[in-house]
């Protein structure tokens, strides 16, 4: 088993040493299975270009960048990493360049995959923090599981759930939904997920937490409040509306 995190970072030199830091310390023992962290150093102009090799010389599990000389948004840059870098038998998770993996997350997700074999994507719970890590109590996220994929589908379409960056999914799940949209401006994270369901698969609902969200002044998702979740959720909704419809799922 192999596992590849996927990290574009954009001029987050302030946050991104923490985050590869965070990749290296994951322990996996009892279980025998390999792990990676790629990057893509996406149009970077703080010093991260000059940073990414002197961090990948270091000892530990293995460090590999892409270097992207014009900028991205995030769905692309992760396509480019995953069907240009990862292997074909990987198990990919995201991690944001300002955002902290836990030590164990990837042993509970290997943990996982070996009691739900065919299941090829999984969901945990996750912290909030602030930019000096420090918890921000009454703001965890948490995940529930669902009986269907069209359940789940009706909770995330109301705003009553949410997936941000806290799954594991297979390379294979992710080409047979065509990887992420290149065109959606925000919000492609849960697009992405939004496929895998219509596709018919259920997530793992994980009992770990896998990472810890940072809020800090520069986050992509400052300014994002119930009012743009919406209207995200309806630019997701009126792709796949035909579908949604037949499942009886209303739009937002």
């Amino acid at each position: 088993m192999h596992f590849t995190v996927i990290t574009p970072t954009h001029n987050r030199l302030a946050y991104l040493p923490e985050a590869v830091q965070s990749v290296r310390a994951t322990v996996t023992a009892p279980l025998d299975f390999s792990f990676e962290h790629l990057i893509c150093e996406n149009a970077c102009s703080d010093g991260t270009a000059a940073w990414l090799p002197e961090a990948a010389a270091q000892p530990g599990a293995p460090l590999r960048f892409r270097r992207q000389s014009e900028l991205l948004r995030a769905g692309p840059a992760r396509n480019v990493l995953i069907r240009e870098e990862a292997p074909a038998d990987a198990w990919l998770v995201p991690l944001d360049d300002d955002d902290l993996l836990l030590q164990r997350t990837l042993f509970h997700y290997a943990s996982q995959i070996h009691q739900h074999p065919g299941r090829p994507w999984l969901v945990a719970d996750f912290l909030r923090v602030d930019q000096d890590r420090r918890y921000l109590p009454a703001d965890d996220y948490y995940a529930w599981q669902f009986d269907s994929p069209q359940d789940m589908l009706r909770a995330i379409f109301r705003a009553e759930h949410f997936i941000q960056g806290n799954v594991c999914y297979s390379r294979a799940l992710f080409e047979e939904v065509n990887g992420y949209d290149e065109q959606i401006e925000m919000a492609e994270d849960l697009d992405l997920y939004v496929r895998f369901l219509l596709a018919g698969h259920l997530p793992v609902i994980c009992p770990h937490i896998s990472h810890l969200h940072r809020f800090h002044s520069s986050n992509v998702s400052i300014g994002v409040d119930a009012g743009k979740h919406a209207q995200d959720l309806r630019v997701i909704y009126d792709k796949y509306a035909a579908q949604l419809g037949e499942w009886g799922i209303e739009r937002p």
